[in-house]
């Protein structure tokens, strides 16, 4: 897998949602500072500890399992606010999410893999951390300062973002996918199961914590999809970057890569049937 290309694709990705951010989207962290607690300690608990927890069950090996904790530890994709809006949950919430878990992924991604796989393989913990900030906190930064200090030039760019955005995580899909369709095929089933189990129970968990604490049903909806989408093409990159010695690694983000964009649209679809109350 040509780890510098997928890398530069997603780098485009997150310069393009650093230009479509906007300030107010992160007043809801002043703002709702509880909801988006919630949201993160949910993001960074309930994935990691799903992503070890079927790991042991399904017996996968060390690469498996690595590549498994690593989608789990990753932070949410740009495609769950997509998601979240179609499902007609809580957006300012999903975007805010998604911004927060972003800006934490650096110290989170890299000091969680380390906890829960540190044991059965060797972490670079540094290296994956200067990793994020290279792929995404700098893109996005770009993106950001591109808005602010060329406006215009931004304004007729970012109409075009999206379908840059679509194109380039098509790519790093196909690229994914291609590099591993042998190991897919010589995987087993058994991986396949622990990624979509690990990404519905992640769906299911989401929206269960917001119902226990009783929160409005849009912000349910928005911890559903939140915190089951993973920024899985990050997982990919890191696998390819981080976890060379164990090729494998790289499967589950690749299965997760397909897989959560069709879940989150099935549930997307089941949640649009019922207007929120």
């Amino acid at each position: 897998m040509n780890y510098i290309n997928i890398s530069v694709l997603l780098g485009v990705v997150m310069f393009g949602m650093g230009m479509a951010t906007k300030l107010e989207d992160f007043k809801i962290v002043f703002s709702r500072p509880k909801d988006i607690a919630i949201g993160c300690a949910a993001q960074f608990t309930v994935m990691p500890l799903l992503a070890w927890v079927l790991a042991r069950i399904f017996s996968l090996d060390e690469a498996l399992t690595v590549g498994v904790i690593l989608v789990g530890c990753c932070p949410g994709g740009t495609a769950s606010n997509v998601m979240t809006y179609l499902a007609k949950g809580d957006l300012a919430l999903s975007v805010g999410m998604t911004g927060v878990s972003t800006v934490l992924a650096p110290v989170l991604t890299p000091a969680l893999t380390l906890l829960l796989a540190g044991q059965t393989v060797e972490v670079d913990a540094c290296g994956m951390f200067v990793g994020i900030l290279w792929v995404v906190v700098l893109p996005i930064t770009l993106g950001f300062a591109a808005k602010r200090f060329f406006p215009d030039l931004t304004a007729k760019a970012v109409r075009f973002m999206p379908t840059v955005s679509s194109v380039a995580i098509a790519i790093i899909l196909i690229k994914v996918v291609s590099a591993n369709l042998e190991r897919l095929a010589t995987g087993g089933v058994s991986v396949f199961f622990v990624v979509v189990l690990h990404n519905i129970c992640g769906l299911a968990l989401g929206y269960l914590i917001g119902a226990a604490l009783r929160l409005a049903e849009p912000k349910r909806r928005a911890l559903c999809i939140e915190v089951g989408m993973q920024n899985s093409g990050l997982a990919a990159s890191l696998a390819a970057a981080h976890f060379a010695a164990y090729p494998m690694a790289a499967v589950p983000g690749a299965i997760f890569s397909v897989w959560h964009n069709l879940s989150g649209a099935l549930v997307a679809r089941l949640f649009a049937r019922r207007p929120p109350v």
